[in-house]
């Protein structure tokens, strides 16, 4: 199976938490999930593994858990 690009819209907001975009995203089923995903080290932002739960993600980064993809705009 291929990969799923998404995007999604800060609507005005300058950030969100990189925990409530999994969520948001429907790539987890709770934000516990996503916690735990992230603590282990499955989620990197721009390429590079992150581990900061609550790590604030700004327009024109990108997100990927798996083959889940999902890129930040404005």
């Amino acid at each position: 199976m291929g990969s799923t690009m998404n995007e999604f819209s800060l609507e005005g907001r300058p950030h969100i938490e990189l925990c409530d975009l999994l969520k948001i995203m429907g790539f987890c089923p709770s934000g516990g999930t996503a916690k735990k995903l992230i603590a282990d080290g499955n989620v990197t932002v721009d390429g590079k593994t992150e581990y900061r739960k609550r790590c604030k993600i700004h327009s024109g980064q990108r997100v990927t858990l798996d083959k889940n993809q999902v890129t930040v705009a404005e």
